[in-house]
């Protein structure tokens, strides 16, 4: 029996709303895993790369041994179910970038998650496997969107448990991704933030995802200009992604633009903005990273509403 599960990319934070909310992108990771024949040949691991090239840093994020987040996910499932998995092949066909802040280790978890659990005849529901992703992936910001598509708030409970609710994004309102052609990892990301944040910065970014979600709901274009910044994990992580600062001042002149945030940990930056001026847009931040010998590749995409889907089940 072999499944196969397409997953989306996915963009957390969108600004003040850090570890808690997300959006789904129409690029896609494809997870499949099959059952082997083979006795005792236990797990095997192939990434194949839909661009034809798998560089050292991709592997690098997705290992193929005992290590790799697919063999640990699915690892949780089985033992959850008092099982052991055995001979599997599980291939990752990838065109999510990695390490660009685009969640290609929440797709790769959830796809192997609700491949394998249909292998096993689907004993777990769907709290059962956002609460094993999440145990992977430590929030569930990436997690929620690439199971269930859309823009999602989402909690963790002390139980493991994920809370979450999907906003409708606004139909006349678009989003540019901007992908350099420069790696940031997570645990590098992570690393720059503070352990400790003022109470004025809480209070800043508690009023400004409020503002998010009314002004997503409400489609207000004027408070989502003000409701896009953060202080809680975008200050310390500027420094990381060269010319931000710069791409940010530069698009602050259009009146379209609702506002530039990093997409996840980076390095990808999220442009909104209303869907006139989209060439000027791409032609100002790719000229900024271009003047910083740094090049891009940039997309104006739909908000994906569809999450991860079996796309084929074979006997």
């Amino acid at each position: 029996m072999k499944i196969s599960v397409k997953v989306p990319a996915t963009t957390a934070n969108l600004g003040p709303g850090f570890d808690c909310m997300g959006m789904a992108l129409p690029i896609y990771n494809v997870i499949t895993i099959e059952e082997t024949v083979l006795p005792g040949s236990g797990i095997e691991i192939n990434v194949i790369s839909t661009s034809g090239e798998l560089d050292d840093v991709a592997l690098e994020h997705i290992p193929l041994d005992e290590n790799s987040l697919v063999y640990k996910a699915v690892e949780l499932l089985y033992n959850s179910i008092g099982q052991t998995p055995s001979e599997l092949k599980i291939s990752i066909k990838t065109s999510i970038p990695v390490a660009r802040g685009l969640g290609s280790s929440a797709s790769v978890v959830i796809g192997s998650l609700i491949a394998a659990n249909e292998l096993l005849g689907r004993p777990a529901d769907e709290a059962a496997l956002l609460s094993i992703a999440c145990e992977i992936e430590g929030h569930p910001d990436n997690i929620v969107p690439a199971y269930c598509g859309g823009v999602a708030i989402s909690s963790q409970e002390d139980d493991g448990s994920i809370v979450y609710r999907k906003l409708q994004w606004p139909s006349d309102w678009a989003v540019t991704v901007c992908v350099p052609d420069f790696e940031l990892s997570t645990d590098i990301a992570r690393s720059v933030l503070p352990k400790e944040v003022p109470m004025e910065d809480a209070v800043f970014n508690s009023s400004r995802f409020g503002m998010l979600i009314h002004a997503i709901c409400t489609k207000d274009k004027e408070l989502m200009k003000l409701s896009l910044k953060d202080k809680l994990h975008q200050p310390y992580r500027m420094k990381l992604i060269p010319g931000l600062n710069k791409i940010m001042d530069n698009l602050r002149h259009i009146d379209s633009v609702l506002g530039c945030v990093i997409s996840g940990a980076g390095s990808s930056v999220l442009v909104i903005s209303e869907k006139n001026d989209l060439d000027e847009i791409k032609n100002i931040v790719s000229d900024t990273w271009l003047s910083q010998n740094i090049k891009c590749d940039i997309k104006t995409l739909n908000v994906e509403n569809e999450g991860a889907k079996i796309i084929s089940n074979d006997e």
